[in-house]
């Protein structure tokens, strides 16, 4: 069959005579394009790797006297692209690179097709300046050039591409026992850019650690950032236009309603990664320019912890395993969103988990799965609300109870009175501070001296970043010893006092690699019973609580670990308030 592409003896002829590469590749390659009417015989040369693209470019360029260019890497000029389609650029295999005045610069790959210029010449009216590249190069850069979107979308997933093994990401639904294979991220086909970015998206959080995926579309672009640490930084910017359907996407995994886009819409799903089940938490929440998502990660590895790995103070670890040992009683565990509660309770739980008790939870939702405990989900549209979960939940023979939040008076009249019939109760609360939480309660209208009974501890918690010990430096600067001691450090810490900072390496990129946990444990004995049921303000609770039993506060506790080298200054004060 003879070979579609008439000019190869030419350029046959330019490449030996350069002696960029030898006669029997040469016709090896003849021989494989009369099999072959896809490709043109310079396609051939450089895909089977018979000449090194350099080399031929620089032949092909000397003999005709043009300069070679790499089209791949220049800006685009929309001037240029304007006076030719796309389709009659990859007809004619040529790609419009500036315009000058009448004088439009354009890349060919086959110089030698001198109709095919003249062609060109006639369509765009304008007088022809010819650079040289590849036939094949410049077909991607065409397909590039007219498609930035494509274009950007290809460089969002190979700025997230990390390493072959990062694909293995399987989707579970939760209607179905099997899994959902969706492919290999590492492959370059078979799957939609979307679903590819998605896909690496979801990888790269899961590698780097990151608590939360945010997808955040502005007026002119689209950010997609990771709480890594506590902390949010941009991972990712995919182009404006694929915002749509990256958050369809989303919510198909998550079994949501694709054409709903007026309203708030939550959902949830889970993927098999590197041999371990991860659940996503996922909120949809319409804005003006778009849908923004965020996918909470629940990765259930992280929570196989006991109370000893959390990293808290002996004095607060010892106060929260009297705690724990109590036959009956409420502990609760205060502080923000993100500060560490579940993961605390959950600790909790496995160390007080025997096959010879009833230990339940009743939650909203139910984070991650325990083995050995009867776990409730709340509901409240189909009016299963804490008070009525837990109602039910007592007429189940309970011996430990865990509320995933008390957020009212009934449910904290429920909670304290089951506190005080043989149960020991586990709950959260959001306030800033320990002895905030007993006021908290009593302003909800829980008698103070039904508090005081039922009440056994109050932790409060936060979750500092630690400095990554590869990068760590000492302060070059100490704070004065005033402004020390306004801070909350003691007299007898100023002698020695040291403090470090956050540098930054490969390591980490941030000066901090992880969290720990700092937490101020109130016992609640019967001189904090006293002054509960007399009503005394939190304030006075707290100075009680610190001079006459020697509770570590939030900010106490976060010094300790700076002076230790643990975390820095500024993170604690960042972390804590002033006592």
């Amino acid at each position: 069959m003879p070979i579609k592409d008439k000019f190869y003896q030419r350029i046959r002829k330019v490449l030996l005579k350069h002696g960029v590469i030898e006669e029997v590749k040469a016709d090896e390659a003849v021989a494989l394009a009369e099999k072959d009417d896809a490709h043109s015989y310079a396609d051939i040369l450089l895909e089977r790797g018979f000449v090194d693209e350099e080399a031929y470019l620089s032949a092909i360029a000397i003999e005709t006297n043009l300069p070679p260019v790499d089209v791949e890497k220049v800006t685009f000029d929309g001037d240029a692209l304007g006076v030719l389609s796309q389709e009659l650029a990859s007809y004619y295999g040529v790609l419009p690179v500036s315009k000058i005045g009448n004088i439009l610069t354009v890349a060919v790959g086959n110089p030698f097709d001198i109709l095919k210029l003249d062609d060109v010449r006639t369509l765009t009216n304008c007088d022809l300046r010819p650079v040289v590249s590849t036939e094949r190069t410049i077909k991607r850069a065409i397909q590039k050039a007219y498609n930035p979107d494509e274009a950007k979308m290809d460089q969002a997933i190979q700025a997230l591409k990390e390493d072959k093994d990062s694909g293995n990401l399987e989707l579970k639904k939760e209607s179905e026992e099997e899994q959902i294979d969706l492919s290999e991220i590492s492959d370059e086909g078979g799957e939609s850019p979307v679903i590819k970015l998605v896909n690496m998206l979801i990888v790269r959080a899961l590698k780097e650690g990151a608590s939360d995926i945010h997808i955040e579309p502005y007026e002119k672009n689209v950010i997609v950032r990771y709480r890594q640490d506590g902390v949010l930084r941009e991972a990712a910017q995919p182009p404006k236009s694929m915002v749509n359907n990256l958050i369809s996407r989303i919510k198909i995994m998550s079994s949501m309603d694709i054409a709903e886009r007026r309203i708030p819409q939550d959902g949830k799903f889970q993927v098999k990664f590197e041999g371990r089940q991860v659940d996503f938490r996922v909120s949809i929440l319409p804005t003006i320019f778009g849908e923004k998502a965020v996918l909470r990660v629940l990765d259930s590895s992280k929570l196989n912890l006991g109370i000893s790995q959390l990293g808290f103070e002996p004095e607060a670890e010892t106060a929260f395993r009297r705690a724990l040992a109590a036959s009956y009683g409420m502990v609760l565990v205060t502080g923000p969103t993100g500060s560490g509660k579940s993961t605390t309770l959950y600790a909790s739980l496995r160390e007080v988990l025997n096959p010879e008790e009833n230990v339940c939870t009743v939650e909203e939702p139910v984070e991650y799965q325990l083995d050995g405990v009867i776990q409730v989900p709340v509901n409240p549209k189909r009016g299963l609300t804490f008070a009525v979960a837990l109602r039910s939940l007592l007429r189940q023979d309970p011996d430990t109870i865990m509320i995933g939040e008390i957020r009212d008076f009934e449910t904290a009249d429920i909670a304290v009175k089951a506190a005080l019939t043989g149960h020991l109760v586990f709950s959260t609360l959001h306030t800033n501070d320990a002895p905030s939480s007993i006021s908290r309660l009593v302003d909800m209208g829980i008698d103070p001296f039904m508090v005081s009974s039922s009440l056994i501890l109050v932790a409060a918690q936060r979750l500092c970043r630690k400095l990554c010990d590869r990068c760590k430096a000492p302060l070059d600067k100490m704070p004065l010893p005033e402004d020390l001691l306004r801070m909350g450090c003691k007299e007898a810490d100023l002698p020695t006092a040291k403090f470090w900072r956050a540098v930054g390496c490969n390591a980490c990129s941030n000066g901090y690699r992880g969290r720990f946990a700092i937490l101020e444990a109130l016992e609640v004995d019967d001189d904090i019973k006293k002054v509960i049921v007399e009503r005394k303000p939190a304030m006075d609770i707290k100075k009680l609580a610190i001079e006459k039993k020697g509770m570590l506060t939030l900010r106490r506790c976060g010094l300790l670990n700076a002076m230790r080298g643990r975390t820095s200054l500024e993170e604690v004060l960042r972390m804590t308030m002033t006592d």
